[in-house]
């Protein structure tokens, strides 16, 4: 299971994500769109070098290396200006790559560098007001044919949407709204972990 950070500051967020991680998250994406270069830096070396394995960066990409970053996203727009050439740097400098995309169509396209993918917003979305699909995404997976990318719900999930979206063919769930927005971040994580592993 993946936890994406919200995208504004949050109150006692570096002791949030160290619980995460006690508590056995795997991932944690760092996307803060108003971050400056310096903003992303400090807020890194906050979380501490002992997490740099498993944090992924959505934008700074430059600094990644500095800090000991190996996982990079990028969205259907900064994917527009990747060339092969730096795709294929990337994987033989053993960097991770993940994306994001929005409809079944775009995530079949994705080239076999990326190792997994958002496909979003399933369910209407927790962190964004009237943020939802014009499509029933859960009724396009039947027409998935990129199989060497992992397929990862993002948009609504909290553990009563969890059953449906691994139950329907995702490989794995990115969670946001119901960790970040939640009086007891833990506890909702711990409730979304376990039904993570149960499938």
């Amino acid at each position: 299971m993946i936890v994406i950070t919200h995208p504004t500051a949050v109150a006692n967020e570096i002791n949030t994500i160290h619980q995460l991680f006690e508590h056995g998250l795997e991932l944690l994406h760092i996307r803060k769109p108003e971050f400056s270069a310096s903003d992303m830096q400090s807020f890194v070396k906050e979380i501490g070098s002992e997490y740099a394995h498993q944090l992924v960066l959505h934008s700074h990409h430059q600094l990644a290396e500095d800090l000991g970053i190996s996982r990079l996203h990028f969205t259907e727009k900064m994917r527009q200006n990747l060339s092969a050439e730096t795709l294929y740097d990337y994987n033989e400098k053993k960097v991770y790559l993940s994306a994001s995309a929005h409809s079944i169509l775009a995530f079949n396209e994705l080239r076999i560098f990326y190792q997994y993918a958002f496909l979003s917003p399933v369910f209407p979305s927790i962190s964004k007001s009237n943020y939802q699909s014009e499509t029933d995404l859960l009724q396009t997976l039947a027409q998935r044919t990129n199989f060497n990318t992992k397929l990862v719900a993002l948009g609504g999930i909290d553990d009563s949407t969890m059953p449906t979206v691994l139950k329907a063919g995702f490989d794995e769930v990115a969670v946001l709204g119901t960790i970040w927005l939640s009086s007891n971040p833990i506890q909702n994580f711990k409730s979304c972990q376990q039904i993570a592993l149960s499938y």
